[in-house]
Protein backbone atom coordinates (compact mmCIF):
# COMPACT_ATOMS: atom_id res chain seq x y z
CA UNK A 1 0.00 0.00 0.00
CA UNK A 2 1.39 3.44 -0.91
CA UNK A 3 0.81 6.74 0.83
CA UNK A 4 -1.61 7.75 -1.90
CA UNK A 5 -3.80 4.77 -0.99
CA UNK A 6 -3.96 5.69 2.69
CA UNK A 7 -4.05 9.49 2.54
CA UNK A 8 -6.61 11.37 0.49
CA UNK A 9 -5.45 14.29 -1.62
CA UNK A 10 -5.46 17.51 0.39
CA UNK A 11 -6.38 19.63 -2.62
CA UNK A 12 -9.95 20.25 -3.74
CA UNK A 13 -10.88 19.45 -7.36
CA UNK A 14 -10.68 23.18 -8.26
CA UNK A 15 -7.27 23.51 -6.61
CA UNK A 16 -5.99 20.42 -8.44
CA UNK A 17 -7.22 21.82 -11.77
CA UNK A 18 -5.51 25.16 -11.02
CA UNK A 19 -2.22 23.46 -10.08
CA UNK A 20 -2.28 21.23 -13.16
CA UNK A 21 -2.99 24.19 -15.44
CA UNK A 22 -0.15 26.24 -13.95
CA UNK A 23 2.39 23.40 -14.10
CA UNK A 24 1.40 22.15 -17.56
CA UNK A 25 3.64 22.72 -20.57
CA UNK A 26 3.19 26.15 -22.17
CA UNK A 27 4.20 26.09 -25.84
CA UNK A 28 7.66 24.48 -25.55
CA UNK A 29 8.36 25.54 -21.96
CA UNK A 30 8.04 23.26 -18.95
CA UNK A 31 7.28 25.30 -15.82
CA UNK A 32 8.98 24.31 -12.59
CA UNK A 33 7.65 24.16 -9.06
CA UNK A 34 10.77 25.98 -7.83
CA UNK A 35 10.05 29.01 -10.04
CA UNK A 36 6.61 29.40 -8.50
CA UNK A 37 3.36 30.43 -10.13
CA UNK A 38 3.48 33.85 -11.74
CA UNK A 39 0.47 36.07 -11.14
CA UNK A 40 -0.96 38.94 -13.12
CA UNK A 41 -1.56 42.29 -11.46
CA UNK A 42 -4.41 44.77 -11.55
CA UNK A 43 -3.60 47.55 -14.01
CA UNK A 44 -6.13 50.16 -12.87
CA UNK A 45 -8.54 50.93 -10.08
CA UNK A 46 -8.28 50.68 -6.31
CA UNK A 47 -6.19 47.49 -6.51
CA UNK A 48 -3.68 48.83 -9.07
CA UNK A 49 -0.40 46.83 -9.05
CA UNK A 50 -1.77 44.27 -6.57
CA UNK A 51 -1.73 40.58 -7.57
CA UNK A 52 -4.81 39.01 -9.11
CA UNK A 53 -5.53 35.88 -7.09
CA UNK A 54 -7.80 33.23 -8.62
CA UNK A 55 -10.23 31.60 -6.13
CA UNK A 56 -8.20 28.37 -6.02
CA UNK A 57 -5.05 30.33 -5.19
CA UNK A 58 -6.89 32.23 -2.45
CA UNK A 59 -8.00 28.93 -0.94
CA UNK A 60 -4.47 27.51 -1.04
CA UNK A 61 -3.09 30.69 0.56
CA UNK A 62 -5.71 30.58 3.31
CA UNK A 63 -4.76 26.97 4.11
CA UNK A 64 -1.00 27.75 4.08
CA UNK A 65 -0.26 25.54 1.08
CA UNK A 66 1.05 28.52 -0.88
CA UNK A 67 2.78 31.74 0.09
CA UNK A 68 2.71 35.00 -1.84
CA UNK A 69 6.02 36.67 -2.76
CA UNK A 70 5.74 40.25 -4.02
CA UNK A 71 9.44 41.12 -3.72
CA UNK A 72 10.22 40.51 -7.42
CA UNK A 73 9.11 42.32 -10.54
CA UNK A 74 6.07 40.05 -10.89
CA UNK A 75 4.25 38.55 -7.89
CA UNK A 76 4.58 34.78 -7.54
CA UNK A 77 3.09 32.01 -5.48
CA UNK A 78 5.40 29.41 -3.95
CA UNK A 79 4.47 26.15 -2.27
CA UNK A 80 5.10 25.96 1.48
CA UNK A 81 6.58 22.82 3.05
CA UNK A 82 3.07 21.48 3.71
CA UNK A 83 2.08 22.42 0.17
CA UNK A 84 5.06 20.58 -1.30
CA UNK A 85 4.19 17.45 0.68
CA UNK A 86 0.62 17.58 -0.59
CA UNK A 87 1.87 18.30 -4.12
CA UNK A 88 4.12 15.21 -4.03
CA UNK A 89 1.17 13.07 -2.96
CA UNK A 90 -1.00 14.54 -5.70
CA UNK A 91 1.52 13.97 -8.49
CA UNK A 92 2.37 10.49 -7.19
CA UNK A 93 -1.27 9.49 -7.70
CA UNK A 94 -1.67 8.67 -11.40
CA UNK A 95 -5.41 9.29 -11.17
CA UNK A 96 -4.87 12.94 -10.21
CA UNK A 97 -2.07 13.87 -12.62
CA UNK A 98 -1.06 12.13 -15.86
CA UNK A 99 2.48 10.75 -15.29
CA UNK A 100 3.52 11.30 -18.92
CA UNK A 101 2.11 14.80 -19.25
CA UNK A 102 3.63 15.89 -15.93
CA UNK A 103 6.88 13.90 -16.08
CA UNK A 104 8.83 17.15 -15.66
CA UNK A 105 7.06 17.89 -12.36
CA UNK A 106 7.38 14.29 -11.14
CA UNK A 107 11.15 14.40 -11.78
CA UNK A 108 11.49 17.76 -10.00
CA UNK A 109 9.59 16.46 -6.98
CA UNK A 110 11.68 13.26 -6.87
CA UNK A 111 8.74 10.98 -7.65
CA UNK A 112 10.02 9.67 -10.97
CA UNK A 113 13.78 9.53 -11.17
CA UNK A 114 13.78 7.98 -14.64
CA UNK A 115 15.07 10.48 -17.12
CA UNK A 116 17.44 12.12 -14.65
CA UNK A 117 20.16 9.64 -15.57
CA UNK A 118 19.52 10.39 -19.26
CA UNK A 119 19.79 14.13 -18.62
CA UNK A 120 23.06 13.70 -16.71
CA UNK A 121 24.76 11.87 -19.59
Amino acid sequence: MTTTDTQPCEFTPNERAYIRSELDQVFSTFPTVADGIQLRTWRTGARKDQPKLPPAAQSLLARDRLRLDTSGRMPRLFFTAAGLSALRRMFADKRLADPQKFAHVRRELGIDLRGLADAAE
